[in-house]
């Protein structure tokens, strides 16, 4: 097991974790979600399998605050802008999801309390998952980056292709930005990377998008830039910034077609072939499957 899904377990309080040490070591290396519900039992997620942990017992109120306590390392005020948002993000970029009850302060969620389910989600390396997209996104001929924006429902891979091909252009002598806003492209605790995203790229970690794409151009005269999940408008601003200022974009969204996205947010800049590349990705059959590759420029031919 990777020192990165340790910090998972490590979390977990004794009567979960002492049920997930009894699995068999394939599934614990390969799992992607665990799901804990109130009065329920608790999911392992790997393989696409939904596998119980069912002992007699199930989760109780108690075991369930123990366990966001544990992940929130004990500091609500820490975390409570991104708990305002359903989610945090923990050492090593993991995400976890949280529902309960939701208090709302001058009309927008606040906090979530009396929390009913949690949705740990394993966040990983893996090495050459962009091999099969890097040349859709870098021209060795002319050695130069297309914008591209890289698309799928959740939990196809997008962050995972996105984080590998910051390291293999980084390889490749580019220097590469990373606006991390939700800390799960790089992991960074205390200032450092639980991943190699390769020896030329700066991460601005926990930063807005919009801010942080402008910081980045100011400060470190990146070659492109990273981010996850693109979807604002002062976010879409701030991408159009960086093509005034000659820098490369490459991030994601979520979606299934091209119609998705011309009519999203971000449609403009995809009508209008700012992004030159579209990556669509599928989890069939597995997690990263490269469904189509589109090339915007010139006539928007597929490759």
């Amino acid at each position: 097991m990777d020192r990165n899904t340790e910090k998972i377990f490590r979390r977990l309080p004794v009567s979960i974790k002492e049920r997930v040490d009894e699995l068999p070591e394939i599934i614990r290396d390969d799992f992607e979600e665990i799901r804990i519900r109130v009065f329920s039992d608790t999911l392992i997620i790997s393989g696409g399998r939904e596998i119980s942990l069912h002992d007699g017992r199930s989760v109780t109120p108690e075991v369930l605050d123990e366990t966001l306590n544990r992940l929130l390392d004990y500091s609500y005020y820490a975390y409570e802008e991104e708990l305002s948002k359903g989610y945090i993000t923990i050492e090593g970029g993991h995400r976890v999801g949280i529902c309960g009850r939701v208090t709302l302060k001058e009309g927008k969620v606040y906090l979530i309390k009396d929390v009913s389910s949690l949705n740990i989600r394993r966040s990983r390396q893996i090495i050459g998952a962009s091999e099969n997209v890097i040349g859709a996104v870098w021209d060795e001929k002319t050695n130069t980056i297309r914008n591209t924006l890289i698309i799928s429902p959740p939990k196809c891979g997008k962050t995972t292709i996105l984080r590998d091909l910051a390291r293999s252009l980084s390889h490749k002598g580019f220097r590469v930005g990373i606006c991390d806003e939700r800390s799960e492209i790089a992991g960074c605790h205390n200032g450092e990377p639980s991943y190699d995203l390769g020896g030329r790229t700066d991460i601005l970690d926990g930063c807005p998008k919009a801010e942080g794409i402008l910081m980045l151009i100011r400060s470190m005269s990146p070659d492109v830039i990273m981010t996850d999940e693109i979807g604002k408008r002062e976010d879409v601003s701030a991408v159009e910034a960086a093509l005034c200022a000659g820098v490369k974009t490459i991030t994601t969204i979520h979606g299934n077609s091209y119609e998705d996205v011309a009519s999203s947010s971000v449609g403009e800049l995809v009508r209008n072939h700012v992004f030159e590349t579209l990556i669509f990705l599928s989890a069939q059959p597995v997690t990263g499957t490269v469904k189509r590759v589109m090339k915007l420029s010139g006539i928007g031919k597929d490759v």
